[in-house]
């Protein structure tokens, strides 16, 4: 599995409408044969603050993953709602061995 968890820090005025662009981006995500989750995930203590975790079965999903309409739509949408340029890292999984679809 190839994992990644995307830091977004977006701007308190335009919370709600980063949700729904999310939110619409993450549901359209899962359609895709190559990703296995796709969460969002709003900070307790700092709503300003996200993270997306993706999983995917390879990292050739992601780059596939990145080349859809939705994704670009999504990229274009956010692009005045973020604080800062977003941050992300990936990871490999250890366990549970495999997580299916």
């Amino acid at each position: 599995m190839h994992i990644v968890h995307v830091f977004i820090s977006v701007k308190e005025e335009y919370i709600l409408e980063f949700r729904e662009a999310t939110i619409e981006n993450a549901q359209r995500s899962l359609a895709e044969s190559g990703i296995v989750r796709f969460d969002v995930l709003q900070q307790q203590d700092e709503p300003s603050e996200f993270m997306l975790e993706e999983i995917y079965i390879s990292s050739d999903d992601q780059l596939k993953h990145r080349e859809t309409e939705h994704f670009k739509k999504w990229k274009e949408a956010i692009a005045q709602m973020i604080a800062k340029p977003y941050t992300f890292k990936k990871y490999n999984n250890i366990h549970p061995d495999m997580i299916m679809k």
